[in-house]
């Protein structure tokens, strides 16, 4: 490899970095061709930290009732919430994707809280690179809670659903 090219490279992969940058994405893949099967495929990434929204005090001009359930936080013997992903029932993404809570739009989902599982029963599903993963419960029980919205982006080791 000559340097004339490796410089080209570098410059290359710079300008893609300044892409990124002034675009405001999180990353961008790209193959360059030289042809006479020589090529170079690069992947420039970066992490983006995303701040936690500041609290807003609202007042109440009605009382609230009730409608149905909603899936109280887990709580700690202190009294603090807890960490789902370590809940001794938590299952975890085994994957990066994107989550299916239904083989398809508009079917019923494969899990609700309230449901009876057991060992291997499907939960949901988990899309990564264009391959649909089903994700199985670890254990028998009742399905506490699910974590994770119909359609959202699981990283590795994202609590999905309680099963206690």
């Amino acid at each position: 490899m000559g340097t004339k090219k490796l410089d080209s490279d570098v410059e290359f992969i710079k300008a893609l970095s300044e892409i990124l940058r002034a675009n405001d994405l999180t990353e961008i893949e790209v193959s360059r061709d030289y042809g006479d099967s020589d090529s170079i495929d690069v992947r420039v990434a970066r992490e983006v930290t995303i701040a936690a929204p500041a609290p807003v005090a609202v007042a109440a001009a009605a009382p609230v009732t009730a409608a149905a359930p909603v899936a109280a936080p887990l709580l700690a013997a202190a009294g603090q919430p807890e960490d789902p992903a370590q809940h001794h029932g938590a299952v975890t993404s085994p994957m990066v994707g994107t989550v299916y809570l239904a083989a398809e739009p508009g079917a019923a989902p494969f899990v609700s809280v309230g449901d009876k599982v057991s060992e291997g029963d499907t939960l949901l599903i988990i899309e990564a690179m264009k391959t649909m993963n089903q994700i199985h419960s670890t254990r028998s029980g009742t399905v506490k809670r699910i974590l994770v919205d119909d359609g959202a982006t699981a990283e590795f080791g994202t609590p999905l659903v309680i099963i206690e």
